[in-house]
């Protein structure tokens, strides 16, 4: 373990591939080829190469302002890169196709981004009444959407201003399943919940990751829940990928000081309390 990371604890746990899958070659859900992004003098991100593999969990993690959220919109097509190109299953997202390519991804923000004069019910079916799905597949979709992520069925029809904080986090994930996309991207999702429903909707969403085994990108500054969600960890600082691995590897062997120092700061609560005893 590196100098000043053995006093850093995690309760997330190490991913252990069968070894049949362990040797698979991995498929690429979704890739950056030198993609740089600027805002006026701001870097948002420095010539990024980035491939995420299919049917796996990678997790953007770092500081604010690192780029990881910028990773995700122009993986989406809502930022156009100043340079480079992005790769959606193998198909280069351009300016014609992005609409459509959006549709293959579901994307999730914090407390859902909800429309706020439309019910539960309206916001998860929007864009399946827009592309003129009949109203019984709807209705059939959402009955298992409401299974899958276990929100009361008549939380439905309320708005989401009589939603608790963890009920909008449910509804914006079932509207980004509604589609059934094979890609699922997620901006900070818990990061607006109390640390109870945090636990609670951290253990659901994993459920979830593993029953439909979709390509899940999650952006977090939260190393610990990095680790719990992630088969792979990207950390990034000022627009560069720093280092790519398990949990166990950015803590046991950092890609230089930064990285170790950034573990270091992720002090669990347990271990800081060990620590302030007398």
């Amino acid at each position: 373990m590196a100098e000043g990371t053995a006093a850093v604890g995690f309760a997330a746990e190490e991913r252990v591939l069968p070894e049949a899958r362990r040797h698979e070659p991995e498929r690429a859900a979704l890739a950056l080829e030198a993609v740089s992004k600027r805002y006026a003098a701001a870097v948002a991100l420095q010539a990024v190469d980035l491939v995420l593999p299919a049917a796996r969990t990678t997790v953007l993690i770092g500081a604010s302002g690192s780029g990881k959220s910028t990773v995700l919109r122009t993986l989406l097509g809502l930022v156009p890169p100043d340079s480079g190109r992005v790769l959606v299953q193998g198909t280069e997202l351009t300016r014609a196709n992005a609409l459509s390519l959006r549709r293959r991804m579901g994307y999730v923000i914090q407390e859902g981004g909800l429309f706020p004069h439309l019910s539960a019910r309206e916001n998860v079916s929007l864009v399946a009444l827009w592309l003129g799905w009949p109203p019984q597949r709807r209705a059939q979709r959402l009955a298992e959407l409401v299974e899958l992520v276990r929100l009361p069925a008549d939380a439905l029809d309320r708005y989401p201003v009589q939603l608790s904080g963890g009920q909008r986090q449910r509804v914006g994930l079932m509207r980004a399943l509604m589609l059934d996309p094979p890609i699922l991207l997620l901006d900070e999702p818990l990061a607006a919940l109390d640390p109870i429903i945090r636990v609670e909707l951290q253990e659901d969403l994993r459920r979830i990751f593993r029953k439909l085994a979709k390509s899940v990108v999650l952006v977090t500054h939260d190393l610990a829940e990095a680790g719990f969600f992630g088969d792979r960890l990207v950390l990034m600082n000022e627009g560069v990928v720093l280092q790519q691995g398990t949990l166990s590897e950015l803590v046991h062997a950092p890609a230089g000081d930064y990285v170790a120092r950034f573990v270091r700061a992720q002090r669990h609560p347990l271990e800081a309390l060990r620590q302030t005893a007398p």
